[in-house]
């Protein structure tokens, strides 16, 4: 089982710079070990109080990850391969960190992922 590790403060930095993932979606060179196994998942929560958009970054080769609430920009859409899930199946899909991250790497690996951005 993964033993996932958050990025260093430079790391999460350095996720910052260049292109969106909002611009270009695919995987990019992970900040702490170069492998080219950098990937994201974004969902707007419904039952947020006030509009949310969730992010998960992770690399598949490092097994480093971090996770980040901020307002949801206006006018984003964004396709969401977990939207047709039942809250309970949600809920227990985000039960273990682990597990989630494994399900979301399983969908790039299927190719369902990277997700669709419109403005």
């Amino acid at each position: 089982m993964t033993a996932w590790n958050s990025f260093t403060g430079d790391e999460v930095a350095a996720l910052t710079r260049g292109d969106s993932f909002f611009v270009a979606p695919g995987e990019r060179d992970c900040p702490s070990c170069g492998e080219h196994r950098l990937r994201a998942y974004f969902t707007a929560p419904e039952n947020a109080r006030r509009p949310t958009l969730v992010s998960y970054v992770w690399c598949a080769g490092c097994d480093k990850f971090v996770g980040t609430r901020a307002r949801h920009p206006e006018g984003l859409v964004l396709s969401d391969p977990l939207a047709t899930l039942s809250v309970a199946e949600r809920r227990e899909l985000e039960r273990s960190l682990t597990g989630f991250l494994a399900h979301l790497d399983r969908l790039w690996d299927d190719g369902v992922l990277p997700q669709t951005f419109a403005a």
